[in-house]
Order: C-alpha cells, then sequence, then structure tokens
C-alpha cells in the first residue's frame, strides 16, 4: 500500500475540518471526495436519530435539534435514498449571503447568492435575512454548495432560478422557488475563472443537466415556466425529498428524450414530497432509467400523476393517491409514446399504494426482480402514516434555539 506523504495528509485533513475559515479554493475537491465519502457512510452508520417522531427518517436525523444552527453541517449527513452520497459544501466554510441583488452574472458582487454558488472551494450557503431574490440569468451552480435557507424566509422568483449543470455534491434546502422564467443569450460565471455564452433558458425551477449526487429537500415549488425539478442529459444519484409542489402544469421532467439513451443509468428518489392543489402532469414523468416513488403524498392531478416513455423502471410503493373528482382523470398512470403492446412490457409496478376516491394505477410488465432492485434505494413505510410523514413538506419556519 502506497503511503501520502505527511504534509499531502496534513493538507487532506485541514481541507475537510469543519467550519475553516481560510478563503483559499479547493483546488481539486475530487481528489478527496472518496474518502470524504467513506466518513459520511461511517458517520450515517453510527448516527443516532433524533427521534422527533414525524416518521420521515430525513427530518428525524436533525429536526428535532434545538441547536440545528451551529450544526447546520449535520443536514448534509441525513440524506437517504440515491442521492444520499451528495455532500453539498459539507467540511466547507459557511458562506453568508448579505445581498438580495443580481446586478452582473459575469461579475457578482460578494455577499450575493451568485458569488457563492460559482466558487470552486466547498461552501454552505446561509442567509442573513428573509430576502426575495430575482435573478437576472439563471443561476448557475459549481460543485459541492449546499443552499440553506433555514433561519430566513428565502425566495428565489421572477427571474432565472437554479441550474446545476456538469456539476457534482449539491444540496438546496429550504427555499422557496417560484415564478421561473426563461432568461440567457447572456454571458454566465460558472466559475471564478471561466464564464461563457448561455443561449436562453426553459424557465425550469430547478434544472439538473449531466450531473449527479444532488439532493433537494424541503423546498416549496411553484408556478414555472417549464418544469419545476428537470433531471436530464445523463444526470444520475439524485434524492427529490419532503418538497411541497403546487399550481404547476409540467412538474417534474426525469430523462431529456425517448432517443436519448444516455439516460438510461438514471436514478432518482421521489419521497415524502406532497404534490398538492394545482397540479395538472408529470408528478414525475420517467424516460428509461430507474425511479423509485415512495411515501408521497398525492391530493391533486388533473390529467395522471405519474408517467413515462422508453421504457423506463417505475417503483412505487407506499404512496397515497387522492384522485380528483373529475370522473376522467383517475388514473395514476400515463404510458406515452407507445401502443399497449409496447408498454405492458415497461416495469411499472405499485406496491402498498393507498388508492383513494376511485384512483387506479395501471401496472405493467413481468415485475423482473433484477430491475426493481435497480429502482429500489429506501424503505417504504406504510401508506396510511405519509399524511403525517409529509405534513410539514416545503421550507420550513426555522428560527434560532428552536426546532425546525
Amino acid at each position: 500500500m502506497a503511503y501520502l506523504p505527511c504534509f499531502l495528509l496534513l493538507l487532506t485533513l485541514s481541507l475537510f475540518t469543519p467550519n475553516f475559515v481560510s478563503s483559499s479554493p479547493v483546488q481539486d475537491p475530487e481528489l478527496v471526495v472518496q474518502d470524504v465519502h467513506r466518513s459520511i457512510n461511517a458517520s450515517r452508520r453510527n448516527l443516532g436519530y433524533l427521534s422527533c417522531g414525524t416518521g420521515n427518517p430525513i427530518d428525524d436525523c436533525w429536526r428535532c435539534d434545538p441547536n440545528w444552527e451551529s450544526n447546520r453541517q449535520r443536514l448534509a449527513d441525513c440524506a437517504i435514498g440515491f442521492g444520499k452520497d451528495a455532500m453539498g459544501g459539507k467540511n466547507g466554510r459557511i458562506y453568508v449571503v448579505t445581498d438580495s441583488g443580481d446586478d452582473d452574472a459575469v461579475n457578482p458582487k460578494p455577499g450575493t447568492l451568485r458569488y457563492g454558488v460559482i466558487q470552486d472551494e466547498p461552501l454552505w450557503i446561509i442567509f442573513k435575512r428573509d430576502m426575495v431574490i430575482t435573478l437576472k440569468q439563471e443561476l448557475v451552480m459549481n460543485s459541492y454548495k449546499t443552499i440553506d435557507g433555514r433561519g430566513a424566509s428565502v425566495h428565489i422568483a421572477g427571474g432565472g432560478c437554479i441550474t446545476i449543470h456538469y456539476a457534482s455534491n449539491i444540496i438546496i434546502h429550504g427555499i422557496h422557488v417560484h415564478d421561473c422564467k426563461p432568461t440567457g443569450n447572456a454571458d454566465i460565471r460558472d466559475s471564478p475563472h471561466h464564464y461563457g455564452w448561455w443561449t436562453k433558458s426553459d424557465g425550469d425551477g430547478i434544472s439538473i443537466f449531466n450531473s449527479r449526487h444532488v439532493w433537494v429537500d424541503h423546498c416549496s415549488l411553484s408556478n414555472c415556466q417549464d418544469g419545476l425539478i428537470d433531471a436530464i442529459h445523463g444526470s444520475t444519484a439524485i434524492t427529490i425529498s419532503s418538497n411541497y409542489m403546487t399550481h404547476h402544469d409540467k412538474v417534474m421532467l426525469l430523462g431529456h428524450s425517448d432517443s436519448y439513451t444516455q439516460d438510461k443509468d438514471m436514478q432518482v428518489t421521489i419521497a415524502f414530497n406532497h404534490f398538492g392543489e394545482g397540479l395538472v402532469q408529470r408528478m414525475p414523468r420517467c424516460r428509461h432509467g430507474y425511479f423509485h416513488v415512495v411515501n408521497n403524498d398525492y391530493t391533486h392531478w388533473e390529467m395522471y400523476a405519474i408517467g413515462g416513455s422508453a421504457q423506463p423502471t417505475i417503483n412505487s410503493q407506499g404512496n397515497r393517491f387522492l384522485a380528483p373528482d373529475n370522473r376522467f382523470s383517475k388514473e395514476v398512470t400515463k404510458h406515452e409514446d407507445a401502443p399497449e403492446n409496447e408498454w405492458m412490457h415497461w416495469n411499472w409496478r405499485s406496491e402498498g399504494d393507498l388508492l383513494l376516491n376511485g384512483a387506479f394505477f395501471r401496472q405493467s410488465g413481468a415485475g423482473a426482480s433484477s430491475s426493481y432492485a435497480r429502482a429500489s434505494s429506501l424503505s417504504a413505510r406504510p401508506s396510511n402514516l405519509v399524511s403525517s410523514m409529509t405534513l410539514t413538506a416545503g421550507a420550513l419556519n426555522c428560527r434560532k434555539g428552536n426546532r425546525c
């Protein structure tokens, strides 16, 4: 076995000391990410849940600690599902957003959200006060970042929204994202040493493009131009949990197109979310990959809840589906862009789901165990517990000195 020289070992340890205050950027975090992942997994195995009694295993990991503000980075140990290894800015320094402005997408001012998300070093980004941030251009994130809205009411609204593009290890937690609009045909900086021309965006709330190890938790999303959360072009290792989604048409697209087969290895966990009033379709719409839809509460859809094309594997477990009163929208599922003699072979199953007010789930495929193993990321709780597990989905009202 080869041994690191002493100075490299000391450097590695110093890079991952919690809340370090040096402003020097980490030059190549990928060199140490495997060791950090091993450390995170070890800490997760030893993690004593605080037992808030929510039934939501992510929340029970951190929410009943009244000192959460002094121990913010504990959150990174609490992810589950396919995005469980998303460490965000864990072990990076705290960066405080003090300025809600977004005047310059090429040369953002220190103190703005944009300045924080483009840095090369791991950062845990928090907010000094309540603020509404209207982005002139989409917010292009660099790797190893956490956006943590706890302790403030933070809205990203009325302009461009969040783009995770060829990045990894991103956590987005506790913010409101709504009324996002297409932006672009402009230069945008994505790191301290690079900016480039971005064409017009779609107007997604959160757009994940060729990225991995991403966790979106406890956000409130609504009324964007295109999708609320879209993951495309080879993205994988994603968990979307405890979010509250309302008033939107095409909620969530997972997979770029039927012809884009690079999405065949996509794995996404969708857990403990509340899909609420005013939603129409795509909760989610899936292509090619493996999708675990577990313990979510569906209280409204106008067309369908879960759909897909291009032979995705969909494992629906322990969800509650309350069909609308409209008698034409009782079906949970929609097999798209294929005749029945084709989609009947796609592996879609419902296990332990609670189907109410005439809701029905059209299962298909032979139930190949190997496919469902690829689409299984956590143990489902009984569906009759879903309402309590999702009761506080969305951005939480966390205040210093109190449990969230």
